[in-house]
């Protein structure tokens, strides 16, 4: 189906996950992931507060031998999930597109996976904001919505200072708090009436 809604309701392409406490798996504990992509067939995000403590971008630009502008902007590399660890996905603003490589994913949002975009951003022709993930998040048909169900993920509208803004700590309660949930309210246990 193309009109945006499958047989469970909406697809949440530009939307963030907000996962919950106790959801049952650490790689995903605390994590706010961007989803890039969400139809029947499945889904795929990026972890947007998860940086890679020992990579840089200078440092990535330097495998790829890509010589960058002194100026260049330094953006954050992030672990993207727990698929493809070897594969960087560029999530960024919608100010900048490489025909046939850019997924627009919703107003303000766009990714890229190809290296053109951080021989761009090397050479400051890049997007205005971006974010550089190693890996993604990627779900079967039906077990997103599965996870939801069972209270896994919370979803939340995505909003660019929240994903491109550089306080990666406080994205978790920053996420909770755009939908009005008290991060210190959340419990591990479900309750039962």
């Amino acid at each position: 189906m193309t009109d945006g809604t499958h047989q469970n309701g909406t697809f949440l392409d530009g939307q963030l996950l907000i996962a919950m406490p106790g959801m049952g798996d650490t790689r995903f504990e605390r994590s706010v992931i961007f989803l890039c992509a969400h139809s029947a067939e499945g889904a795929m995000g990026l972890i947007v507060n998860k940086p890679a403590e020992d990579l840089s971008f200078t440092d990535l630009l330097g495998q790829l031998k890509i010589q960058p502008r002194v100026d260049v902007q330094d953006i954050r590399v992030h672990i993207g999930g727990p698929v493809e660890h070897g594969r960087g996905f560029v999530l960024h603003s919608s100010d900048y597109r490489v025909e046939e490589s850019s997924l627009a994913v919703s107003s303000g949002f766009a990714m890229t996976a190809t290296v053109d975009i951080l021989q761009d951003i090397a050479r400051g022709a890049g997007p205005a904001r971006a974010l550089l993930a190693l890996g993604y998040a990627g779900w079967g048909p039906g077990q997103l919505e599965s996870e939801i169900q069972a209270n896994g993920w919370l979803t939340a509208p995505a909003e660019a200072d929240l994903v491109f803004g550089h306080a990666d700590p406080q994205k978790w309660g920053a996420a909770l708090r755009s939908i009005s949930i008290d991060p210190r309210l959340l419990s591990i246990e479900g309750g039962r009436a």
